[in-house]
């Protein structure tokens, strides 16, 4: 069988270039590749066809005398199907990327590199979250052993090279001229066996108990962030290095403020003659001196004639921004009260405040007299 033009087999042009050669190559393989095409001998023909394409297109030197002289030239020069060191190196190096993870053997069960994380969660008030604070976290999970300090073997001992693998934890295989890495099975990956297994954690390396980690809250952060604290998780077998630790906050509501983002509002009850007249009226702070016992919280001017539901805006007295750069406002809603019950004495009061406003407005005496009579 005559043999095709390599560019022809990879689907490049000649012009192409080291980097679309390789993409070219990538997409042929997984094409053709056995594990895709079990039992079809066309597919395993045309995946040794773009293995041989690729190890000459890929050399420089033999890729400018193919250009030349075509297959003649590389006659006698160990170009070609036969000359497999080439093709081991590629597949290693461009299948390990391609597989990576996957389904095909390549890097898809290596041993662990760290141990697992851990979620937990952590309950903060409005004011440790907007200020800051530094929590005990209990862990309830499995530590390192501290009778065998995590390696799993007895005092006195320590686990030994698995043979098999010669340490390494993989072992490899060849089908046809593939080579495929998977985990020890006599040492689960993890390169070592233990022959004098520890008691207290039976060859495991850990052990169950809660622990508690100190974990730093900065200040600003709200309902719904983690933090991550490095190599507080699951420890990993032998000596690999542990997990990680998120930590998920949850912010306790506060029945003073409503929190937005940066922002807080608060709502303050002002009676009639205070938003008539206008006042000085205590809202409630979240601020530092709060936290030392001071409750007086911040003294806000309300002018006269406020209506309900007019707003307040006080900037920097809100949540601390995380990235340190000031703080949000305070909005202060208020709601101007109105009496339910009045005495005889104050509807009177009432009505004659009700009279001198209308004769401001310019209402004539008559009309006011008539709505006093009508209101007794």
């Amino acid at each position: 069988m005559s043999k095709r033009c390599y560019y022809e087999v990879l689907g490049c042009s000649k012009d192409a270039s080291a980097d679309e050669l390789r993409r070219a190559y990538k997409k042929e393989a997984l094409k053709h590749h056995p594990d895709r095409n079990p039992g079809n001998p066309r597919s395993e023909h045309a995946f040794k066809e773009v293995n041989e394409a690729y190890q000459v297109l890929s050399d420089e030197q033999k890729r400018r005398i193919y250009d030349q002289f075509g297959f003649a030239g590389l006659e006698g020069g160990g170009a070609g199907a036969g000359d497999m060191g080439d093709v081991f190196s590629h597949m290693q190096d461009l299948f390990a990327e391609m597989f990576s993870g996957g389904p095909f053997g390549f890097g898809g069960n290596r041993a662990p590199r760290r141990g697992g994380d851990l979620r937990v969660q952590q309950r903060l008030t409005l004011r440790d979250a907007a200020f800051g604070c530094k929590r005990e976290v209990v862990v309830h999970a499995p530590a390192r052993c501290d009778e065998c300090g995590g390696s799993g073997a007895a005092a006195g001992s320590k686990p030994e090279a698995c043979g098999p693998c010669r340490g390494t934890g993989q072992v490899s295989t060849a089908r046809g001229f593939v080579m495929f890495t998977a985990p020890c099975a006599r040492c689960q990956g993890r390169g070592q066996v233990i022959r004098n297994v520890c008691k207290p954690c039976k060859g495991e390396g850990v052990v169950a108990r809660p622990r508690k980690v100190t974990v730093n809250f900065p200040a600003g952060i709200d309902s719904g962030q983690r933090l991550r604290v490095q190599g507080q998780g699951m420890p990993g077998p032998g000596n690999v290095p542990p997990g990680d630790l998120y930590v998920e906050v949850d912010v306790e509501e506060d029945p003073r403020f409503e929190r937005d983002g940066t922002d807080l509002v608060t709502r303050v009850n002002v009676g009639f003659v205070e938003a008539a007249l206008g006042a000085e009226v205590h809202v409630p702070s979240i601020g530092p001196e709060a936290e030392n016992g001071d409750d007086s919280g911040l003294t806000v001017t309300i002018p006269a004639g406020t209506q309900s539901g007019a707003v307040f805006t006080l900037k920097g007295q809100g949540i601390p921004r995380l990235d340190g750069r000031g703080r949000g406002c305070l909005i202060v809603v208020v709601h101007v009260q109105v009496p339910t019950a009045l005495s005889a004495r104050a509807r009177e009061l009432l009505t004659m405040f009700d009279e001198e406003l209308r004769v401001g407005e310019g209402e004539d005496v008559e009309g006011v007299s008539r709505r006093r009579v009508a209101a007794k």
